[in-house]
């Protein structure tokens, strides 16, 4: 989830606007490796092809043991996906269904103050409004902590004592979410044995959401509770998990785009082995330096630098966007090198900007496969079942042109779920890398016990849902709105 967090210059602001959220709440309080079980939101079903450049223009817009979180989920555009993950939170703990984002950094969650959050989902779970009232562990972040501190950028002006630290996140497309941090115990799932997990707990300090809107408001009928953040930032959870001594800083996810689900895993891989291509340093997002693309035999003829933009340096990595979005100068050669295999296609236009044409033979036979070449002699390849998709008896293309959108977004290069699906994605942000390897993401993987040295084999998950036949996907990344016409008028 690409975004963009407004904190230090509204600071006044928004300690107005958690003076009055908490004065209007009942809140009377003072102030190892694991897994994810993930889920594909959307996994299956064929959706509106004007869908995926929906969702993908939000998304921009926002863009020592294991740990094993049970996942939800799938990456095809023809299932516009999202994954989510369930973890607990409080004491006693209660179950939260939070949608996995690389691309953003804070974990939040709706909490029970809130008057615009949903109540109900149509993805066939039980949404859950988190209250600190029922939690034996949760207590309020006050505005003179350290990690308030640190998440403004400095002191917050007019902070008093016993103040709660706020949050305020707002998106490109105006969704927003407001309120305020807590620190609460979370509970996830640690690597004990091969396929084996027993429970685990960390403290975290999270957002409470008491005010959103947009898609995240009580219209959105594929909700949520909230969202887990696992970007860069200290603030994100398995930063400061690891800053505890909990969990390694390293993370890994193999999305499958086929069945849904997949292995999401926090904590160090050792099988498969995976080659390394180093993060661009001073940029917000899981940012690499390609350096190169290839269309069968043949390279492309441009140079690195066409992949920069502005101040946005290197190519974005992020699960979360459907499509994948290339300069202009990029994307015509690559597209016209593509199509140049079968110069007999009939093309189509689909909705002004898809690229679509009917062929009934084999795909990988008649088109070449893309490689992307990264520093470290790093490769991503990407066959043509990947980066062509149906629609309504046509194969459109899933490359786009970056040059085509809005300011913001203009000509960046952002590779989503089309290029990542079906590989095995780890993030070591000890060492800011990030590699990648194809791999079968209903299998299981490898992850170091940091305590003991041994191995231990981590297995694909599913999250069950009411609706299984509506588990379509969405790695997408819901898109917040309130409070825009509020700062707009300041």
């Amino acid at each position: 989830m690409i975004h963009r967090v407004i904190s230090s210059h509204h600071s006044l602001l928004l300690l107005l606007l958690l003076c009055f959220l908490v004065a209007s709440s009942s809140i009377t309080r003072a102030l190892s490796s694991g897994v994810i079980h993930v889920k594909y939101k959307f996994a299956g079903s064929q959706r509106s092809i004007v869908d995926f450049k929906v969702h993908d223009s939000l998304r921009q817009l926002r863009i020592l043991t294991g740990v094993d979180l049970p996942l939800g989920g799938s990456g095809r555009p023809d299932g516009l996906g999202l994954y989510y993950a369930r973890i607990g939170i409080g004491t006693p703990s209660k179950d939260y269904y939070l949608q996995v984002d690389t691309g953003s950094d804070i974990m939040w969650v709706n909490c029970i103050q809130c008057k615009e959050c949903p109540k109900r989902s149509s993805l066939g779970i039980d949404l859950t409004l988190y209250n600190i009232e029922n939690s034996a562990t949760g207590q309020l972040v006050s505005c003179d902590q350290d990690f308030c501190y640190a998440i403004n950028g400095g002191p917050l002006a007019g902070c008093i004592a016993n103040m709660t630290c706020p949050y305020l996140e707002i998106y490109g497309d105006g969704s927003s979410t407001a309120g305020y941090f807590v620190n609460d115990t979370v509970l996830y799932d640690r690597v004990s044995g091969d396929l084996k997990t027993s429970s685990a707990n960390g403290s975290v300090i999270f957002g409470c959401g008491a005010t959103q809107s947009g898609n995240l408001g009580s219209s959105n009928e594929e909700a949520l509770d909230g969202i887990l953040g696992f970007g860069k930032a200290n603030s994100s959870m398995i930063s400061q998990l690891a800053a505890s001594g909990k969990v390694k800083n390293m993370f890994a996810h193999c999305l499958d785009g086929v069945n849904g689900g997949g292995i999401f895993a926090i904590g160090h891989v050792v099988q498969p082995k995976v080659n390394m291509t180093p993060l661009v340093p001073n940029q917000p997002h899981y940012n690499v330096n390609m350096t190169a693309i290839q269309v069968g035999h043949d390279f492309l003829n441009f140079t690195a630098d066409m992949f920069d933009s502005a101040d946005r340096k290197g190519t974005i990595i992020d699960s979360g966007t459907t499509l994948a979005y290339l300069p202009e100068m990029v994307y015509e050669p690559l597209v016209n090198e593509i199509l140049s295999q079968q110069p007999h296609l009939k093309l189509q236009t689909v909705h002004d900007e898809y690229t679509c044409f009917q062929y009934s033979e084999s795909l990988d036979e008649a088109f070449p496969n893309v490689t992307f070449h990264f520093a470290n002699s790093v490769t991503l390849k990407v066959y043509p079942h990947e980066y062509l998709f149906p629609y309504s008896g046509l194969w459109c293309i899933g490359w786009q042109n970056s040059g085509l959108q809005s300011r913001d977004r203009k000509n960046m290069t952002l590779l989503g779920d089309l290029v990542l699906s079906n590989k095995l994605v780890v993030y070591d942000l000890e060492n800011q890398a990030i590699g990648w390897t194809e791999y079968n993401c209903s299998s299981s993987i490898k992850v170091l016990d940091e305590r003991t040295g041994t191995v231990h084999l981590v297995g694909s998950h599913y999250i069950s849902s009411a609706c299984h036949s509506k588990a379509r996907v969405i790695m997408v990344l819901i898109m917040l709105a309130t409070l825009l016409n509020f700062f707009s008028s300041c």
